[in-house]
């Protein structure tokens, strides 16, 4: 007994919190794969690779992977467009993309994707999951677009008004919210069942109880919903449709499954990620899950944090979780069929919420509007478009906003007549800002002198340089007095030579001779003051 404990000295902590985390899962996973528009068993084997296959891998040690909320409007699009029998090709053919990429050493590049464009990536879902369990949560049909299911959200208020059926069905979604809600502010000891796990046990229990007119889940079993995709679908992959589904699925699994690797590396102080062998656990689990027709898997923070929070300290804790979720599904998978949709709508719903940075977006607006902006931007593409291309403009305006503050340059004009002006620039001068500086620059009387320092310039592009020398020479040309460059290294900025003189063999001897040959003079970089 002493050696199991020397060889497992977690094994009780571990063991703990891998029952937390199970009973977190299980409502999530079947709750993700319902609003997925697929068979609920499809979400609880994504929960058991990602328990047992993502858990045995090196990358995270408390991290925890599974059928995520963030992933549902574009397992649903994709099903719709594509058919339920190519979404394992396609998770598939995403888990090996993660591979590769995990292999080339790519994973810690992730981390280099604007903040903003993720939270608004995960707000505009957010948003979608909310409208479309709404209609869920009534019993309704949802419509298949984004911008759709928000548009046709008051009819639908006015069609459940008029059902009692309906109004039933809300209701049990509310109490489902009301629940998970105030569940945090119960004694400890109760809190130690989940809230999510206990809402749904009370809105069955109530269902049973009372005959409560309310759908509930459709089950066929954990063996006849494995769908291994056939040599026909990968054909699939070769439409320009798929081959973008692929690219979104690996772009926002990977993504989710870094940027949740460092919340949760800040939450304990075990061994920190490795995200580029996380990258490729994920990419092993999104394969197995592939090759079985399953939900696309990631990290999730909801089911990591609780991981952390119980106890956990070694990855045993997570494979712990895919077991119990297995024998669940092999042993009981009956008491799937009593689970009232509108409670799974609830739970959808509470976790949309919790997909909106509305704290981090007031204090974004407050400190960084244009980051703020690109967040709603995101959030609204994905809405109106669809998911991938909602992110590509999430990340075509992230790279225009670096841009344009990478162009970002400052000048000032000093100097009282008749002394020279001195023209100060500081930043990166880059063709964005030229007309800025011109109009800058023009607007000096001709005929005075001219000290440009360039000193403070970390950054001078080809079309600025040339733009600026095109204007020495102009202003050299119409006056006696020169336009002297400081702060550029030797041979940095060639001679102007404004004067009609100015041939190969006439250069001038001396700075004095560049004076009155109307010239403008290069300081080295040995000699700027």
């Amino acid at each position: 007994m002493s050696g199991t404990v020397r060889k497992f000295p977690h094994a009780r902590q571990d063991f703990a919190a891998s029952l937390v985390v199970f009973l977190v899962a299980l409502p999530l996973c079947v709750g993700v794969a319902v609003a997925s528009g697929v068979p609920a068993e499809l979400g609880l084997i994504t929960g058991i690779v990602g328990g047992i296959v993502a858990g045995l891998l090196p990358g995270s040690s408390l991290q925890v992977s599974g059928p995520a909320a963030g992933l549902t409007v574009l397992v649903f699009e994709a099903v719709r467009e594509h058919g339920l029998p190519m979404l394992g090709v396609i998770v598939l053919a995403a888990g090996l993309l993660q591979l590769l990429m995990g292999a080339l050493r790519l994973g810690r590049w992730f981390r280099a994707i604007s903040v903003s464009v993720v939270e608004g990536m995960l707000a505009g879902i957010g948003l979608v999951i909310i409208a479309g369990q709404l209609y869920a949560a009534a019993g309704l049909t949802a419509p298949a677009s984004g911008l759709g299911k928000i548009t046709g959200l008051p009819s639908a208020a006015v069609d459940a008004a008029g059902s009692a059926t309906a109004l039933t069905s809300l209701a049990m979604g509310a109490a489902t919210i009301a629940v998970i809600v105030l569940w945090k502010r119960l004694p400890r000891r109760a809190r130690a069942v989940p809230g999510a796990l206990a809402a749904v046990a009370l809105a069955t229990l109530a269902v049973w109880l009372f005959d409560l007119p309310v759908a509930t889940v459709e089950i066929q079993g954990l063996l006849n919903a494995v769908s291994v995709p056939g040599a026909d679908a990968f054909g699939g992959l070769l439409g320009v449709g798929v081959l973008g589904t692929v690219l979104a699925f690996t772009l926002i699994a990977s993504a989710e499954s870094l940027f949740s690797a460092a919340a949760v590396d800040r939450l304990h102080n075990g061994p920190r990620t490795r995200y580029d062998q996380e990258l490729m656990a994920q990419g092993a689990g999104n394969a197995v899950c592939g090759l079985l027709g399953a939900l696309p898997m990631t990290a999730v923070i909801v089911r990591s944090s609780a991981n952390v929070e119980a106890g956990a300290r070694t990855r045993a804790s997570r494979v712990l979780h895919g077991v119990w979720l297995l024998l669940f599904a092999a042993l009981l998978p009956g008491a799937l069929a009593l689970i009232p949709l509108p409670a799974l709508a609830g739970i959808l719903i509470h976790a949309g919420w919790k997909l909106l940075p509305l704290g981090r977006f007031a204090r974004l607006w407050r400190e960084h509007r244009g980051e703020a902006l690109i967040l709603a931007a995101t959030s609204v593409s994905i809405v109106v478009v669809n998911m991938f291309e909602g992110v590509l403009i999430g990340l075509a305006l992230a790279v225009a906003k670096t841009a344009w503050e990478a162009s970002h340059v400052r000048l000032r004009v000093t100097g009282d007549e008749p002394g020279p002006a001195v023209v100060r620039l500081d930043g990166n001068a880059t063709f964005l800002r030229l007309p800025r500086i011109l109009d800058s620059l023009e607007a000096i009387p001709h005929g005075r002198a001219v000290e440009l320092d360039l000193s403070g310039l970390h950054h001078l592009d080809h079309a600025c340089r040339a733009a600026l020398e095109s204007w020495a020479a102009r202003h050299s040309a119409t006056a006696p007095e020169t336009v002297r460059v400081t702060g550029a290294a030797e041979g940095e900025w060639p001679d102007a030579g404004p004067g009609p003189e100015s041939g190969p063999e006439s250069g001038p001897e001396s700075d004095e001779d560049a004076e009155d040959a109307g010239r403008k003079v290069l300081v080295p970089a040995a000699d700027r003051s």
